[in-house]
This record gives structure tokens, sequence and C-alpha cells, in this order.
């Protein structure tokens, strides 16, 4: 299987990061611009971990969710068709990425989306979609 960075921006970028960067917007439109930049920022997968096999079911884009497993951590490759998709991935991301299966259990994801103040923006289909990552990850590390 092809590495990939243990961190998914090439620099560490956390939960409380986004957090800070979404509070300190102006608005939705600040927001959403804050999460396609972010999405920007997510290195394209490599195609041959564009699998059918790892797509996350669920989702209305395309979307590749691959993991892998050092020590106690799990790091987690994903990539989508669609940029909005790649920003929420990016949220997520920063979120669960380079933790353990404990941390990525305990962390009050509901919690960390209502802080973002993004939820109440998203299409339902995107909104469901974004849930498909997130269960797919808790999956991953029961």
């Amino acid at each position: 299987m092809t590495d990939f960075p243990s961190s998914p921006f090439g620099t560490e970028i956390h939960a409380d990061h986004v957090v800070a960067l979404m509070q300190n917007s102006n608005g939705w439109e600040d927001r959403y611009r804050h999460v396609i930049q972010l999405g920007k920022k997510l290195p394209t997968m490599p195609e041959e971990l564009k699998q059918e096999q790892v797509m996350v079911a669920g989702c209305e884009s395309q979307v590749w969710l691959q993991h892998q497993q050092h020590d106690e951590q799990f790091f987690f490759c994903a990539d989508s068709d669609a940029r909005i998709v790649r920003g929420l991935i990016a949220l997520v991301m920063a979120a669960f990425n380079g933790k353990t299966k404990q941390e990525i259990q305990q962390f009050d994801i509901d919690g960390y989306f209502e802080q973002l103040g993004l939820i109440a923006h998203l299409s339902p289909s995107r909104g469901n979609g974004l849930k498909a990552i997130v269960e797919t990850i808790k999956t991953i590390t029961q």
C-alpha cells in the first residue's frame, strides 16, 4: 500500500485551529470560503488508492477514504470529486487524523461541528455525507 503523510495538510492543523478559524469568520460566506481553502490544502489522493471498496457509502459525491495504523495512531487519506466535500473532509481530518482509537471514539464530533457553525448551512445530502464519513472512521477505529 502507498504511504501517505502523517498530516493530511503537510503541516499540523488540529481541530482547535479550525474552530478558531471558523469562529473568527464574518458570517456563513466567510466560513464557506475557509472550508474551500482547507479543502484545497488537502493533498490529492493517489489514483491507485481510489478503489471502489474504499468509497464511502451515503455520500452524494464520490468520497474515498483509506487509513493506516502506526502503533496506536490512525492516519487517514481521503479525497472527493467535489470541492466543498474536500473541505468537509479537511474538517474531519483535522479532528481525527493522527489520533488513537480511544481519542477518535471519545471526540465530541457533534460539538465540534456545532462550534464550526456549518451544519445548519449544509444541504441535507451534504450533511448526511459528512455524517457518513465520520461514521466510516468510527467504524474503522472500533
